[in-house]
């Protein structure tokens, strides 16, 4: 009797150890099924490739205080850098999302990356190439590309949508991991600029934005 009971309390065991990993493997994927701009980075891409593993270290309040003040508003921003999406905009971006909360998505969570401030930057020429890093291949309806407009100052200012010159509408891509597509400009961009990216998703009506901070050559 004692060993048929033990095996019964075995049994449940082992059925109990099998629905958490059944749950863990239903839950992984849509937690983590997103991307972001990685070049050129975005603000909280940046943020997580640099410090991510060292999110602790003071020395980020000096050699990176765009990135440590962040951390400090909400370290979550940085690890969820590949969730910057809202739901059902129906395309009317500029209508649900109010100047000075463009770099966050118009997501509070995310607020610390519409901070003016020296955030680091990606060097660029006139013409450069956008690379989406999307961990479960959603593809794209179509990415906007805009650029800051000269006389803008990232370091004092929030980001508007008066601030921007569209400069690129791309057209579908098939789902992948990466999808990478080539933006021109006219070449009178000079110093810190930000690029705002407007990815719309193919798998759901799903919105991101995100800023990249750049310096033009």
């Amino acid at each position: 009797m004692r060993s048929s009971g033990f095996s019964t309390r075995r049994r449940g065991l082992v059925a109990v150890v099998i629905g958490a990993l059944v749950c863990t493997f239903l839950w992984t994927p849509a937690a983590s099924a997103h991307g972001t701009i990685v070049g050129p980075a975005t603000r909280a891409y940046q943020c997580w490739q640099t410090w991510g593993s060292q999110h602790t270290n003071p020395a980020m309040q000096q050699q990176d205080p765009m990135c440590y003040q962040a951390f400090q508003a909400n370290a979550d921003t940085m690890w969820n850098w590949m969730s910057a999406l809202r739901d059902g905009l129906r395309g009317n971006f500029q209508g649900s999302t109010p100047d000075g909360q463009l770099c966050s998505n118009a997501l509070s969570r995310n607020n610390s990356l519409n901070t003016p401030g020296r955030w680091k930057t990606t060097n660029l020429g006139a013409n450069f190439e956008m690379h989406l890093y999307d961990q479960a291949s959603h593809g794209a309806d179509y990415f906007r590309v805009y650029v800051s407009k000269n006389g803008f100052d990232p370091t004092t200012q929030r980001l508007g949508w008066g601030n921007l010159d569209l400069v690129t509408q791309t057209g579908r891509f098939a789902p992948a991991k990466d999808i990478r597509f080539n933006v021109q400009t006219n070449g009178t961009y000079r110093g810190h600029h930000v690029v705002f990216t407007i990815w719309q998703a193919s798998h759901l009506d799903q919105t991101y934005m995100w800023c990249s901070d750049v310096n033009f050559g």
